[in-house]
């Protein structure tokens, strides 16, 4: 088995607005990876075609690559048509290839606003058909969906992430593990109980924390998201592949967060510092 490596990437928009802005830190900060959700105050589904052939010679010129397409995709109603998701998702995918990126981070659906825990059990496999379609498309197109954990939608706890990796059962549906967002939905121990079963499926890791006292987000290793033993364990299972950082250290939202530059310097060092103690080895910017 190879030794772990890990590539450390960043959401760009948690830095700033404008995408040049955006580069420039991260290279600045030796990061050569962007998980790319928003440039100029654009979500990345309503880039015109010229804004992504800008986003494309902005990379080239700054020497990053975009690890991932932070998309919404799955952030809509679970009793919404599932083709105005197949249609977002095809612009997406067109994007992606685009950017030369094979990544794409999506969710697993908002259940009516009055759902109790049963009936977020009984929507798992409505939920699980309409990924089915989704991983279906993406097969057709040969990109990788990221199926990331978040409170308020239908994949939010370990096992209901897990009751959906399972019924799709599909190469191109991985999963995107969140530490933060599963600590807002008390998910504790989280890497007793919800590792193991989720382990297997796991492709993509998110860098941030939070307190499970009151799901304020912190940065990686100031919280209860195990971080540490997150880590740990990609090691000992010969990880290769992302840690993005998602700090959401200035402000947090259903539709993304922000840091600042400070905010990022900051979230960079304590990931660092977190490798360091593990004896983590981060891919140098550029390589691989």
């Amino acid at each position: 088995m190879q030794p772990a490596a890990f590539v450390v990437s960043a959401f760009g928009d948690e830095i700033d607005d404008d995408l040049e802005t955006q580069l420039r830190l991260l290279r600045e900060i030796s990061i050569g990876s962007l998980e790319f959700r928003s440039a100029w105050g654009k979500n990345v589904l309503n880039l015109s075609d010229s804004d992504v052939l800008e986003v494309v010679r902005l990379c080239q010129a700054f020497g990053i690559s975009v690890s991932c397409i932070g998309s919404p995709i799955g952030k809509s109603a679970v009793t919404d048509p599932i083709e105005l998701e197949l249609a977002n998702l095809s612009r997406i995918i067109s994007i992606s290839k685009s950017l030369g990126c094979r990544q794409i981070r999506i969710f697993s659906f908002y259940p009516p606003p009055e759902a109790d825990e049963d009936q977020l059990d009984r929507l798992v496999d409505i939920a699980a058909a309409r990924l089915e379609r989704l991983a279906e498309l993406a097969s057709r197109h040969d990109v990788v969906l990221l199926l990331e954990n978040e409170k308020g939608i239908i994949g939010d706890s370990p096992q209901r992430c897990f009751a959906l990796m399972r019924r799709v059962g599909s190469p191109y549906l991985r999963f995107l593990w969140d530490p933060a967002n599963f600590v807002q939905v008390k998910a504790a121990p989280l890497m007793r109980d919800g590792w193991p079963p989720l382990a297997e499926y796991v492709s993509y890791i998110h860098i941030k924390d939070a307190h499970l006292s009151d799901g304020t987000v912190c940065a990686a290793g100031e919280g209860d998201g195990q971080l540490p033993e997150l880590l740990i364990a990609l090691i000992e299972q010969g990880y290769q592949g992302v840690l993005a950082l998602e700090p959401h250290l200035a402000s947090a939202g259903p539709r993304g967060g922000f840091s600042g530059p400070e905010g990022m310097r900051y979230a960079v060092k304590k990931l660092r510092e977190l490798l360091r103690s593990v004896g983590g080895l981060e891919q140098a910017a550029g390589s691989g």
